[in-house]
Formats: structure tokens, C-alpha cells, sequence
């Protein structure tokens, strides 16, 4: 299991991926998504068609980057969770076994 921090560390921003689409057409590479991004710059944006139609696509695909990482964090909240209630009831065992 990943560390949250490092996962809290992954979360695009989709304000990021325009800035990205708007200076460099890079906001696939920004998603990790490096063979797309390849095609993108060799097809020039398919010939901007791509680029226009990305336009409007980019939040969509930010927030299904971010779904994967904020599942992964639920998961690790929830075991920290169950940590620390298995950890208070061992207390309060231990506490009522010393009266």
C-alpha cells in the first residue's frame, strides 16, 4: 500500500493540464500519459481538430487521473482507521485488566 502522502503528492490540478495544453500541448505528459502525448505532437494537435476537442475534455480526464488516487487514499484512511480502534480497545483491555 502506497503512502498517502505520496499519493496526496499525485493529485493533478485540472488549471495545471490547461496551463499545460495552452503553452507547451503537454498535458497528457502532465497526466503521465507519454505514448498519447507522443501522438499528440506528431499529429500537431490532429491538426488542432485534437487540441480544440481537448479543450473541453481536460477536466474529465484530471478527474479520472485523480479517481484512481483518492480511492487509494480512502483505502489507507480506512485501515488507519481500524488501526487506531483496535489500538483503543487493546488500551481500554489492558486498562480494565490491571484494576
Amino acid at each position: 500500500m502506497a503512502n498517502k502522502y505520496v499519493l496526496q503528492g499525485k493529485v493533478k490540478s485540472t488549471g495545471i493540464a490547461y496551463l499545460f495544453w495552452f503553452i507547451l500541448g503537454a498535458h497528457y505528459a502532465y497526466l503521465g500519459k507519454w505514448g498519447i502525448q507522443v501522438l499528440f505532437w506528431i499529429t500537431l494537435g490532429g491538426l488542432g481538430i485534437w487540441m480544440i476537442i481537448d479543450l473541453f475534455l481536460i477536466p474529465g480526464k484530471v478527474e479520472a487521473y485523480n479517481a484512481y488516487i483518492f480511492e487509494e487514499l480512502d483505502k489507507i484512511e480506512k485501515s488507519e482507521k481500524e488501526e487506531d480502534h483496535k489500538r483503543h480497545v487493546e488500551t481500554l483491555k489492558a486498562i480494565s485488566n490491571k484494576d
